[in-house]
């Protein structure tokens, strides 16, 4: 009896060292001889992986690789996918399965793991079809369509920008109407209050992609705009924009025009810091965009580029280059580095800057006037 434990147990621990050893082997297979195969087959795995992952994914592959290069699913279905904000794409595979695009989703979902795609599959439309292949349907996945319900913010846009882009066929009002709503005080928010008559929303209208409904109204989605400006626009920029001798609308006001004024994204500080100069000396700001803003229309693409000596004088308000101080409101819609731009300037003494001459989109900044004149082209 206990030679046959002692034999049973001898067999046991044969095959276990057996397993593990062809395991071993497999690996260093794998490892020398089926990773740079799969690399030329199967394209560069993503460098997130494990080498123990990397090498199972690249077995389980290039075993199923002639199944990439089939139709995924049913060839007669076509689907349009819709991907939500923060959405895995594991789900978006999970409805393409359901709908019969893909037949197989353990594939397609080990194909984008491999190539480090699932962590790209951004929000938005994609059509597809089941007579696409697998590898077809992975880069598709990478390139969404946001052209019917999503908005794209860009900053630095005006509010009839934004409107125009709105995608009008999808949605349950027209632009006049969103126009409309951006002037009125929404009782949700408490900084409407203080805005100036007539009210205006400009410069609240954060930069973003915001996902739309058919059923959603106007007012639904300045409401989701302003929602989100009141998450990013946090207190501590609040509190160091007080710190600075502005109000909220003040300190958008000066951020929209930041905006307009800033090509170089690090610049952003030191011009802020030229304009809260001037501005602590009374002196005029001279700033460009503003005119633009009051001169601006549909014909011009709403920022005319070049100004005229009749454009300098033009009476508005918002004419900077007659007129000392802020303008009545912000101009544009600036985005989250032009308000940290005002909520943390950079310590200057400047009180001048223009455009390099090189072409770069820099600015040459100077204390003096003297030297203002001459940074100036020849």
């Amino acid at each position: 009896m206990r030679r046959r434990t002692s034999l049973l147990r001898f067999v046991l621990l044969a095959s276990v060292f057996s397993t593990l050893g062809c395991c071993v082997v497999w690996i260093a297979g794998m490892t020398i001889f089926g990773i740079p195969q799969a690399i030329t087959h199967l394209g560069p795995p993503s460098s997130n992986l494990n080498p123990l992952e990397r090498t199972a994914l690249s077995l389980y592959l290039l075993i199923n690789e002639g199944r990439l290069d089939s139709p995924s699913g049913n060839p007669l279905v076509s689907y349009e996918l819709e991907v939500l904000p923060g959405e895995p794409a594991s789900a978006a595979v999970d409805r393409l399965h359901t709908v019969g695009v893909v037949s197989d989703g353990t594939l397609l979902q080990n194909y984008l793991r491999y190539r480090g795609l699932d962590v790209r599959v951004a929000a938005g439309l994609y059509r597809l079809q089941g007579s696409m292949t697998v590898r077809e349907i992975a880069e598709s996945l990478q390139i969404a369509d946001l052209s019917r319900n999503y908005l794209t913010i860009l900053e630095g846009w005006r509010a009839e920008e934004i409107a125009r882009a709105l995608p009008e066929i999808y949605l349950s009002f027209q632009s006049d109407e969103f126009l409309a709503t951006l002037h009125t005080r929404i009782p949700d928010y408490p900084f409407t209050a203080d805005l100036p008559d007539p009210p205006s929303l400009e410069g609240y209208l954060f930069p973003d992609t915001y996902h739309l409904s058919e059923d959603m109204t106007a007012l639904d989605l300045v409401k989701a705009i302003l929602d989100n400006f009141e998450d990013q626009v946090d207190a501590e920029m609040r509190v160091q924009f007080s710190q600075n001798g502005l109000s909220l609308h003040q300190a958008l006001t000066l951020a929209s025009i930041i905006e307009r004024e800033t090509v170089i994204p690090e610049e952003g500080p030191v011009i802020a810091s030229v304009f809260l100069n001037r501005l602590a000396l009374g002196m005029k700001l001279d700033a460009d965009p503003t005119i633009q803003f009051a001169i601006g229309s549909e014909e011009t693409g709403w920022w005319k580029t070049s100004l005229t000596l009749d454009d300098l004088n033009v009476q508005s308000p918002y004419n900077t280059y007659l007129y000392e101080g802020l303008p009545p409101g912000p101009i544009a819609n600036p985005g989250l580095a032009a308000l940290r731009a005002v909520a943390f300037p950079a310590e200057t003494t400047y009180l001048y800057f223009r455009a390099k001459c090189d072409g770069s989109g820099r600015h040459a900044f100077a204390v003096t006037y003297e030297e203002h004149l001459e940074n100036a082209c020849p």
